[in-house]
């Protein structure tokens, strides 16, 4: 595409000048450009992208868009901000590819991962090939690819929706963050439909107050646009049991559809019972009852799946096919996840890294514990430090034996991160073992037959960050190995007495 052909969608504050290229690749990393390549500046939180302006150049870069003029053999177009231009031009470049998908995306501090993997398994079930964009992997059909963060950029976003297309992909689901949202990384997508999950304390390193958090995520139901199309409805799918979901509603002229629990809804989850392999319910969509028993636990999961119900419902599918694929989802890598290698006692590893996720699987647990409840957690550093006191409140409140260790404490000192931690639990009963694998062991080697160990905090991630350095790190694989470790000391101990005898 010709340079001033893409520049069509954009309004540049000074005419261009010095040619019009060939442009073959759209690139905000200098060492990624090759030859063709538009280079787009950005100013970010540590470096500036102007500064590597003149390394593109020679690595190939035959355009420049920055927000200030360059010295350069190139031609340089300058705009108020190159975030947002960036946005447009890779939805141009890669010929609006989400006008080509049905495009479903789902903002919420909680429950976005599963819920995604529900809705993409209801659709592929139903016969639609799907993409898929969340924090574990981004998937096209069959095809597993490593994603950096929960939502991409719009630059490799909209590259990896152009992919979808050229593969066929029908419908994709997406995890939309709050960061993505602020930051104008989904600009250009054209989502049919948005879900809200829960709004609950996280990010307030970034976001500040929680009013701001709010707003980020309101940005998402205001981008479904404001016309009404017969032929492509827009829908906002909405928590009718979060406050939040008000002010949702008042941000979106999209059709809305509402789930809940405790308040009344379009579809709604009554008559609940819960084990430990399970729980079940009576759906009531629209005025009909359908019972549902699910392999998933926990209140918060029968809110992932009702908003998958109602997400899978405005999409066309039929509700005996979702229920019957919902039914048969076995759980999600990391969220609620059981570890078993042949011991007495549960353990279960989840991601839940917020005060409210803690909270709410601990009180599952509670529903069916017989024993004791022993809870690994930690905090992250550089992110929001005021929940570190209220993850510890909640852990010593809902634990029998709550074990404090690290997680991810990137640049900051671990042991600082658990000193405020504790600021919350003065005088309650607590172990620190700042080593996590040290930690995820004495839970282990603590556990008697009934117990139930939660590892709270990575779900499925397999490194933990400490400094600058990323270390292989996986809660399921050492909880596993510290399970394996302690069959083996048992069964020494009774071969000896054996031989004893």
């Amino acid at each position: 595409m010709r340079l001033q052909q893409l520049l069509k969608n954009l309004h540049p504050l000074s005419p261009l000048a010095g040619g019009d290229p060939e442009i073959t690749s759209i690139e905000n990393d200098n060492r990624k450009v090759q030859q063709g390549g538009l280079f787009v500046c950005i100013k970010g939180y540590t470096v500036d992208g102007h500064d590597f302006a003149e390394s593109a150049v020679k690595n190939g870069a035959v355009a420049i868009l920055a927000e200030r003029p360059l010295q350069l053999d190139v031609p340089v177009v300058i705009v108020n901000d190159t975030n947002r231009a960036m946005a447009v031009l890779a939805d141009a470049f890669y010929e609006h590819p989400t006008k080509h998908l049905h495009l479903i995306g789902i903002t919420g501090t909680n429950g976005k991962t599963t819920t995604s993997h529900l809705i993409e398994k209801i659709l592929t079930d139903s016969g639609k090939k799907t993409g898929l964009i969340g924090t574990m992997y981004t998937k096209i059909g069959n095809e597993i690819l490593e994603t950096k963060n929960t939502t991409p950029e719009s630059l490799t976003l909209q590259k990896t929706f152009k992919q979808m297309v050229d593969s066929n992909v029908e419908a994709a689901v997406m995890e939309v963050s709050s960061h993505a949202l602020d930051l104008g990384r989904v600009q250009g997508c054209d989502y049919n439909i948005a879900v809200f999950t829960n709004l609950t304390q996280d990010h307030l390193d970034y976001h500040h107050t929680m009013e701001e958090y709010k707003h980020a995520k309101s940005l998402l139901f205001s981008q479904l646009g404001n016309t009404f199309d017969v032929e492509h409805p827009k829908f906002a799918i909405l928590n009718v049991d979060d406050p939040a979901s008000e002010t949702y509603k008042k941000s979106t002229a999209a059709h809305v559809i509402t789930y809940g629990i405790d308040h009344q809804a379009d579809i709604k989850a009554t008559n609940i019972e819960m084990t430990s392999n399970g729980t079940s319910f009576e759906l009531a969509v629209l005025g009909k009852v359908y019972s549902m028993k699910i392999q998933l636990i926990g209140k918060f999961s029968i809110y992932n799946v009702l908003a998958s119900v109602a997400a899978a419902l405005v999409s066309g599918i039929s509700l005996e096919q979702i229920i019957q694929s919902i039914e048969n989802v076995k759980g999600v890598a990391g969220r609620v996840e059981l570890v078993n290698a042949g011991q007495n006692f549960t353990v279960i590893v989840d991601y839940a890294h917020t005060p409210d996720s803690l909270e709410n699987v601990l009180k599952t647990i509670h529903q069916f514990a017989k024993g004791k409840i022993f809870v690994v957690v930690g905090c992250g550093g550089d992110r929001d430090r005021t929940k570190r006191p209220l993850m510890a409140k909640i852990a010593c409140r809902y634990a029998t034996d709550p074990i404090f260790t690290s997680d991810n404490p990137r640049s900051e000192d671990p042991l600082a991160i658990l000193k405020e931690m504790e600021e919350g639990v003065h005088g309650e009963n607590y172990l620190v073992i700042p080593d996590r694998k040290e930690a995820i062991a004495k839970a282990v080697t603590s556990a008697a037959a009934g117990d139930i160990i939660l590892i709270a905090g990575k779900g499925h991630e397999t490194y933990q960050i400490i400094g600058k350095q990323v270390h292989d790190f996986d809660d399921r694989l050492v909880a596993q190995e510290a399970i394996l470790e302690k069959n083996n000391f048992c069964l020494v101990v009774d071969i000896s007495f054996v031989g004893i005898e």
